[in-house]
């Protein structure tokens, strides 16, 4: 009875390594993948990939070989776990000298040296694995556990792995010294434990002991799947503290981003194959095919856990990532779960026409806007507009209405009931709401409260819109501060030289007040050649292209920016186009005030709000040209 019971310990903990040992191939593929997708251009994420491709081909090689039916196929599969652990100390050291480098130490060739001559030697020793001079036969323990014989060689690469792994942690340990934060002090503290732990947990020393599964199986399948799970925990230690390399985000975000990774990818992937190793085992072992339960087993398993994630991810996320800037994140929540779109507008300004339509059994009903950013014409049913959609014919009909709008609740205007909506206090007209199709009424008939409530209702949404619309303008022009702060948030916590010569970008009411300038004399004069925008590092690119002629290359950089603000298709002119027009117009043209103001259909004080605006959008797309040109060139640097 006692040896059953050890029998079935030893089998539940041999599926316990194994389970772990696919949970780590599988952990380390998508680490790598999200390494991919994020921020490969990091020198330090880029040998990270590396280590996590040899993890990666060294498990994946070791869950097949437990799985082989036959030795030939267990002898194949061992070989290419070799493959994966003779390339790991190269990319340690690889690893180990882009960290110290992120600190502000570059090598000065020797350490690049030396890592070009470790990935010499590592392909040597994989260049010996076919020829048997690395491992030596295959021997089989019980029957269950494979692994090579030693060979001298194998001594040597275990010297060889020693030394680099020294070396390795001695760069690291240098790099920790150097950071500058006590948070960024910890978190290479956890890359050094975590990084030389992976590394000796990943080499196979089974050769060197193959008496010790016999004298101890439960002792040396416990063993095992406690190693396999600390190896799983350390690889996602290091790649937790690798994500903050080369990332321009808050912690928070950089942390939310992986965990919702770690949990909707190797989590779920690994407990799926866990359940469905744990029932084809245990069926085994009580003589019940279980084969068909494993579909259903791993389809529940899938649908729980993504079911349990999506439940309870939002809530861990605020407990572990958000700290003191809880209650700051939840404003930020809750508004955008509550912002109004334009397409959520625009769906509830049609409710409020088919009201009225309902209230006032009229043919149809129409709204038409006429601030800056909420030009357009919505209609339901018959009307005159109903054609005119995002139109400036419907503004341009009603325009000697304006003046009477200021005064009267409502009037009518060719037949039609309309209805200015103010914006409150301020008094500037937002738009009409108008009503067509009448019956014929007495004229003591006035719109009554309900309707009163519907039109209110429509100019409280207009005004909500345009405090949106301010919102965002704010934030566009906080953006390029925010991104500086955040890179050299980052950079400085591990090099201080790149936190006091990261350039620092002009604010954008400066670039406005230099696109402004530059713009009006935009076809020659001294505020095109002597504007402050000819430093830009896109306007010296442009040089080159227009053989060093100063002018023609801001020109063609202000042109690159102006048709970054012109939307898609044909030039039309309609509310979307105007900023467009009136840049083209304007600068471009050279058309005098008034015939634009006439041409768009705007008086010539709105017409200058929208210039500012336009100006602003042009501002914006020079700086987010610059910014890229600037990585661009920090990029061909690394």
């Amino acid at each position: 009875m006692q040896n059953d019971g050890m029998m079935a310990l030893q089998g539940v903990l041999r599926a316990l390594s194994d389970i772990f040992t696919a949970g780590i191939a599988i952990t380390a593929f998508a680490l790598l993948l999200y390494a991919l997708a994020f921020n490969l251009f990091n020198r330090v994420v880029r040998s990270f990939a590396l280590i996590l491709v040899c993890v990666v081909v060294a498990f994946t090689a070791e869950s097949m070989g437990n799985i082989a039916p036959s030795p030939v196929e267990q002898e194949f599969w061992l070989r290419v776990q070799w493959a994966g652990v003779v390339f790991l100390p190269a990319t340690y050291l690889h690893f180990a000298d882009a960290v110290l480098a992120t600190t502000g130490q570059p090598s000065r060739g020797r350490r690049r040296f030396l890592s070009r001559l470790a990935y010499l030697i590592s392909f040597l020793f994989l260049v010996s694995i076919p020829l048997g001079w690395l491992i030596g036969p295959v021997v089989s323990v019980d029957g269950k556990i494979s692994h090579f014989q030693p060979t001298p060689l194998t001594h040597i690469f275990l010297i060889y792995l020693i030394t680099l792994c020294g070396i390795g942690i001695s760069l690291l340990v240098r790099a920790m010294r150097r950071s500058t934060l006590s948070a960024s002090r910890r978190r290479m503290f956890y890359l050094v434990f975590s990084s030389v732990a992976l590394v000796f947990g990943v080499f196979p020393f089974l050769p060197y002991n193959p008496d010790f599964p016999l004298r101890h199986p439960v002792l040396f399948w416990g063993l095992a799947a406690l190693v396999n799970a600390l190896v799983g925990t350390l690889l996602v230690i290091m790649a937790y503290v690798v994500a903050f390399f080369g990332v321009m985000l808050p912690d928070r975000v950089v942390k939310a981003r992986l965990f919702k990774w770690l949990m909707r990818g190797p989590f779920t992937a690994s407990a799926t194959l866990g359940v469905v190793t744990l029932i084809r085992r245990g069926g085994e072992a009580l003589g019940y095919n279980a084969s068909v339960l494993v579909p259903i087993a791993m389809v529940a398993t899938i649908l729980t856990l993504e079911y349990l994630i999506t439940l309870l991810s939002p809530l861990g996320e605020r407990v572990l990532f958000a700290g003191n800037d809880r209650e700051e994140l939840d404003i930020l929540r809750r508004l955008e779960e509550r912002l109004v779109t334009r397409n959520d507008l625009r769906q509830f300004l049609e409710m409020i026409l088919t009201a009225l339509m309902d209230r006032t059994q009229a043919e149809g009903a129409y709204l038409v806007g006429l601030e800056e950013g909420a030009q357009f014409v919505l209609s339901q049913g018959k009307t005159r507009f109903e054609h005119l959609e995002n139109s400036l014919d419907a503004p341009l009909k009603l325009y000697p209405e304006w003046e009477k709008a200021r005064e009267a609740r409502y009037f009518i205007w060719e037949g039609d009931w309309l209805f200015p909506l103010h914006n409150g206090e301020e008094s500037p007209l937002l738009g009409f709401i108008g009503v067509s199709g009448i019956e014929e009424r007495e004229e003591s008939i006035e719109p009554d409260d309900t309707i009163w409530m519907l039109v209110d209702r429509a100019a409280m949404a207009l005004r909500d819109r345009k405090l949106q619309e301010r919102f965002f303008s704010a934030m566009e022009a906080l953006a390029p501060q925010a991104d500086l702060i955040q890179r050299l948030r980052t950079a400085g916590q591990y090099d201080r030289r790149e936190f006091i010569q990261a350039e620092i970008p002009e604010a954008p009411e400066d670039v406005a007040t230099w696109v402004r300038e530059v713009l009006s004399h935009y076809w020659g004069g001294p505020k095109l050649l002597n504007n402050p925008l000819m430093k830009y590092r896109v306007v010296q690119e442009a040089m080159r292209e227009h053989n060093g002629n100063q002018a023609n290359a801001l020109r063609a950089v202000l042109r690159q920016a102006i048709d970054q603000v012109k939307p898609e298709g044909e030039r039309k002119f309609t509310g979307e186009w105007i900023l467009y027009n009136i840049l083209e117009m304007k600068f471009v043209e050279g058309r005098k005030v008034r015939d634009i103001a006439m041409r768009l259909a705007m008086s010539e004080a709105d017409l200058y709000r929208k210039q500012r605006v336009a100006i602003e959008a042009v501002a914006k797309a020079i700086l987010e040209m610059e910014m890229d040109a600037r990585e661009g060139t920090n990029q061909r640097q690394v």
